[in-house]
């Protein structure tokens, strides 16, 4: 259990204003990746049956399952909530679309999800930073 909560709460070893940095980064391709998911659920009639599904789950299936990486997802990278855990399906969103959707696409096709896929995978690994609600979580298990 320990396990877990150091690597979902690890105290962030940056300074201050690096957590500023990552709060903008979070916020700004949060939004970006958000609206993604807000078009295609607005789009939903219309898309499903055309949508790719490299998974053999259905399209409908993976038509929500983009969705929830792109919507449900991006609300918790952007208030840093559950932060590495909302990145998985969102890195494994783009990983799919980078290497399978578009792997024979040149690269200004896939250069937006590749873009994604990139930042994702960086702040999995820097963390969501002092601003963020794991921060808080962090501080409340300590007490």
């Amino acid at each position: 259990m320990e396990r877990i909560k150091t690597f979902l709460f690890k105290e962030p070893a940056l300074p201050f204003a690096y957590s500023i940095i990552l709060l903008v980064v979070r916020v700004i391709f949060g939004i970006l990746f958000l609206s993604h998911g807000v078009a295609k659920w607005t789009a939903f009639n219309d898309a499903t049956e055309n949508f790719p599904d490299p998974l053999s789950l259905g399209s409908t299936v993976t038509f929500w399952l983009a969705i929830f990486a792109e919507v449900a997802c991006s609300f918790g990278f952007m208030l840093g909530a559950l932060f590495r855990l909302s990145l998985i399906p969102m890195i494994f969103t783009m990983f799919i679309a980078v290497f399978v959707i578009h792997a024979g696409d040149p690269l200004a096709v896939k250069e937006l999800a590749l873009m994604y896929l990139t930042i994702f995978v960086l702040t999995f690994f820097s963390g969501p930073g002092r601003i963020s609600i794991d921060e808080v979580l962090r501080r409340i298990m300590q007490a």
